[in-house]
């Protein structure tokens, strides 16, 4: 899925009330900064869904009216001291990682409206209102991150039967609430 990111150790910690206390500063910083380029910007993955064990790593999307230039969303993310990862393969995203020094962050800038961008936050919200989901979804991640102590693309890959496995389910209840996101997070 993404390039091979061997060496770090992949851990799996309980779910932490702090990480989204962490979005929220993280958020108010990149909405001042961003402005309306932000059309939405969202605490997205593991650490968005209460009760949920993740990585200690706080991923944010940014939805933008477009992708490219990249200027108006590059230019004030790394003021903030975001770094740009041009090397980035998902075509579908400009990722952003943490400044030097700081805690883990993922900045994931999609195009609104777009699947890679509704993906997240239809499987962010299934989770949410789903707690039963969350005790499998976490013991899959604690056993693979056994298996897969410092190869975080591997860990990744291997949990993608689950990812589709739960976003059919995840989109048979959008089907049968009327899911739409709530409004931005920040």
């Amino acid at each position: 899925m993404r390039g091979s990111t061997v060496g770090a150790v992949i851990r799996i910690d309980s779910y932490d009330p702090a990480w989204a206390n962490r979005f929220t500063e993280l958020g108010l910083s990149l909405r001042s900064a961003l402005g309306d380029v932000a059309v939405r910007i969202d605490h997205i993955g593991s650490t968005a869904v209460p009760g949920l064990a993740a990585k200690p790593i706080i991923d944010i999307q940014i939805s933008v009216s477009s992708l490219e230039p990249v200027e108006p969303f590059r230019m004030p993310l790394e003021a903030l001291g975001y770094v740009y990862r041009p090397d980035n393969p998902e075509r579908t995203k400009r990722y952003f990682r943490e400044p030097p020094g700081t805690p883990r962050t993922h900045i994931h800038v999609r195009k609104l409206g777009s699947f890679s961008q509704q993906f997240p936050l239809l499987l962010r919200d299934y989770l949410r209102t789903h707690p039963e989901e969350l005790p499998p979804y976490e013991t899959l991640k604690r056993s693979l991150a056994a298996q897969h102590p410092d190869d975080r693309t591997a860990y990744t890959n291997a949990k993608l039967p689950w990812f589709w496995q739960t976003i059919q389910r995840a989109d048979t209840w959008s089907q049968a609430t009327g899911w739409e996101p709530a409004p931005t997070d920040a």
